[in-house]
């Protein structure tokens, strides 16, 4: 430190000296002045803590015995009064006895001086106690600037955590997203088919795969539509960026809300951590809305928001976030019929139906069925170790004749089930493996299927009745049926199920 225990020390520095007796004040006045001290004095107890009420000094030379209120309790009063509680007091008097100066100690002094007084004596105990106020202070305003350095350090590193922990529930979450896509079977790992349907349909995607329009894909179950969205975001340019996939029909609709826009800590029960939710994952990148026909009411209104502003609030957050995403929406339901029920936006419908895409069914472009078949057979092959060659030309024939209501998927669990059976390299397919329509087999089905119909209706309509035509919450139909509100509304949709008038 730089302070020196030199005569500098008492410069500028106040002293309030404290003493009944005029001459004694007068030679303090004069000793410390010569020095540079601004001296200040008082004839009385009574005056001095009126004169530290207004100037609070650096030190204070106190008088023991005098008249009114003597120096032991003028000092324990200048103690209780805050500004002043820690300017060093040294007692002036002239008793010697031991417990005299305890008692002084003990009501706050830091030191003391005999009478008479020597003036070496004063100018070295005021140097001395100046000095460490001076230390302590410098030493205070240290330990002020480092814990404020400690703080502000402690607010980087702060921030820096919260910033790692973001990224590291950020890639978790990715790497949740991404083991779905690993764990899913794909119908198929390229679009494989010459025909003109599927070309033309290749060059739509080809053109708009340049742009950011948001793209809608019709079909029905198993044609290839999450595939068709794939090809666009590769050939886009956001091919560099996540393609984030949401099935909008496997998850319950309490939770979509959640899974499309994320949620803050303590949104809803079991909310233990925020979460981003997956239009965030997409920044950047394109988003994919699989089955975006079963989106309930109230998240469609939230979803429009978000795909006109490109901006959202988490579930309960206020936090408005704002993303670049490209979305691309597929359904194999008929919206617009869903719009004239009341059932599906049409604001919304329009804003996803700005390129509409139709991925034809295999039965419309049968010609490709046979390298198809043989694609997913070599697949097979290597698969479960076999070798197998092709199929026979008549299960080619019944393959191309047959209508394939699963389309592609249904395609290739057939063949796959094939090739499991098959024992010769040349691969043959049963009849009975294809329920044609107006056939016997697809008869009984047909028959079966109307049974098991007419028994789900009745069990849904009871269960309507039961709960006064309520389908959502702890009463609702679909909690006594162990079913979400959104799959049981589908249901009875499809059932042509109405409420009585």
């Amino acid at each position: 430190m730089s302070t020196q225990f030199t005569s500098a020390t008492l410069q500028d520095a106040t002293v309030l000296a404290v003493d009944d007796t005029p001459a004694n004040l007068i030679a303090l006045d004069s000793l410390l002045s010569m020095y540079g001290v601004n001296v200040l004095t008082a004839p009385s107890g009574e005056v001095a803590l009126k004169m530290i009420r207004e100037q609070t000094p650096d030190l204070i030379l106190l008088d023991v015995l005098m008249d009114g209120i003597d120096g032991f309790e003028t000092c324990v009063k200048i103690k209780s009064f805050e500004p002043a509680s820690r300017v060093p007091i040294i007692f002036i008097t002239s008793l010697i006895e031991t417990a005299e100066k305890i008692k002084g100690f003990k009501c706050g002094a830091v030191d003391y001086i005999e009478k008479p007084f020597n003036q070496d004596e004063v100018l070295a105990r005021v140097k001395t106690h100046l000095l460490l106020r001076r230390l302590r202070h410098e030493l205070e305003k240290q330990n002020e600037e480092l814990e404020i350095r400690v703080h502000e350090r402690t607010e980087e590193l702060t921030m820096a955590l919260a910033e790692l922990e973001k990224l590291k529930n950020n890639l978790q979450q990715e790497n949740s997203y991404l083991k779905e896509e690993i764990e899913e079977t794909h119908n198929f790992t390229e679009i494989i088919g010459n025909h003109p349907s599927l070309q033309a349909l290749l060059q739509q995607v080809d053109m708009v795969a340049r742009t950011d329009s948001t793209v809608m894909i019709t079909g029905e179950s198993g044609t290839g539509k999450e595939l068709i969205a794939r090809a666009i975001h590769n050939a886009s340019p956001r091919k560099d960026h996540s393609l984030v996939k949401v099935n909008c029909g496997a998850i319950s609709a309490g939770l979509v809300e959640s899974e499309l826009f994320g949620h803050e800590k303590g949104a809803f029960t079991g909310a233990t951590n925020s979460r981003q939710g997956r239009f965030e994952l997409a920044d950047g990148g394109t988003l994919f809305l699989d089955e975006v026909g079963e989106l309930p009411a109230e998240t469609q209104v939230k979803l429009l928001r978000a795909l006109q502003e490109r901006e959202f609030e988490r579930v309960g957050g206020t936090k408005t976030i704002k993303v670049n995403v490209r979305v691309i929406a597929a359904t194999n339901r008929d919206l617009q019929s869903e719009v004239k029920k009341g059932t599906f936006r049409e604001d919304l419908f329009y804003r996803f139906n700005v390129f509409p895409l139709k991925s034809p069914p295999l039965r419309e472009r049968n010609s490709d069925i046979p390298i198809l078949a043989n694609h997913f057979l070599k697949r097979f092959a290597k698969q479960f170790g076999k070798e197998l060659d092709g199929f026979a030309a008549s299960t080619v024939q019944r393959m191309i004749e047959y209508p394939w209501p699963g389309n592609i998927r249904e395609l290739q669990n057939t063949v796959e089930r094939a090739a499991i059976l098959a024992t010769d390299s040349i691969v043959e397919i049963d009849e009975s493996s294809f329920q044609r329509p107006g056939g016997e087999h697809a008869t009984a089905s047909v028959s079966r299927l109307d049974d098991l119909e007419k028994a789900e209706k009745d069990i849904l309509i009871e269960a309507l009745k039961a709960s006064r035509w309520r389908i959502g919450g702890q009463d609702g139909a679909a909690a006594r049926l162990g079913k979400a509100p959104s799959t049981l509304r589908d249901r009875i949709r499809k059932l042509g199920i109405e409420r009585p008038i």
